[in-house]
């Protein structure tokens, strides 16, 4: 008897992308409650400690859009959350497919290329951000924070914001040879400042004049604008074109060279 030897066809590239998205998916599905805290209840804390704790003391106005503060600084920490799972989830987690699980040598060992494993990582991290939104937002609304159907638009917004910051980072993290002590760091002096001085609490027009480009520089900024903008009803066409080109363009960025970094790393 003749045995056939069968060759497995190299899976398109949106089926390989789903393929590693189900793998983050089958484990997910099992450890969901230890992601409850940063993901959820986190953003949830801050929404209650300063849109209704402290929103009680601010008066509606132009710097809120002349809306209450809770439904202002809902969109902001939409967004901002987003920006704190990215970089969760585009750090520790990437290098240890690489360093310690080394899940990525295993996926590599199939006919899965790079760029879909990229494209499964980031793709899982925007669907981890869609979840956490999605159950924010619900939450949000018994406080009287959504305003109406701009809501959905805000998380996907607030979503690619998330990506644009997330794809840097997975190129990054593919690149940390060491412990990752070098997130605590990135942590520290990047993601902190970013969530505190984007115009998530506070208008980016009230810190002084030479601080406002590194503002403006953030991508925390441009989906905070797009968030908040789509959330009140009052964003303009070309605003948002301008602030979409710029997060489209990180996350391109952002994704290529973490391609050309995954290639390195496995292959070379």
């Amino acid at each position: 008897m003749t045995a056939v030897l069968t060759v497995r066809d190299t899976p398109s590239g949106v089926r390989g992308v789903l393929l590693v998205v189900e793998h983050f998916w089958t484990w997910y599905r099992r450890n969901w409650p230890a992601t409850v805290i940063s993901s959820v209840a986190q953003p949830l804390l801050m929404l209650l400690a300063f849109g209704v704790g402290l929103g009680s003391l601010v008066r509606p106005s132009q710097a809120t859009g002349n809306v209450a503060y809770l439904v202002y600084l809902a969109p902001g920490l939409l967004a901002m959350a987003a920006v704190q799972i990215a970089a969760g989830e585009s750090s520790y987690p990437v290098l240890s497919g690489f360093k310690w699980s080394r899940i990525y040598h295993a996926m590599t060992a199939s006919p899965l290329t790079a760029a879909q494993l990229v494209g499964g990582q980031l793709t899982w991290i925007g669907l981890r951000m869609l979840f956490s939104g999605a159950a924010y937002l619900a939450v949000i609304a018994l406080f009287g924070g959504v305003r109406g159907v701009g809501a959905a638009g805000a998380l996907l917004f607030a979503t690619l914001c998330g990506l644009s910051v997330s794809a840097p980072i997975v190129a990054y993290a593919a690149s940390v040879q060491t412990e990752g002590t070098s997130f605590s760091a990135l942590f520290r002096f990047v993601i902190l400042p970013m969530t505190l001085f984007a115009g998530t609490f506070f208008p980016v027009s009230q810190l002084p004049v030479w601080v406002r480009p590194l503002a403006w520089a953030s991508p925390l900024w441009h989906g905070t604008e797009l968030a908040r903008g789509a959330a009140l009803g009052t964003l303009q066409p070309l605003p948002a074109i301008g602030h979409t080109g710029y997060l489209l363009a990180m996350l391109a960025a952002g994704a290529a060279v973490a391609v050309w970094r995954f290639r390195v790393r496995l292959y070379v």
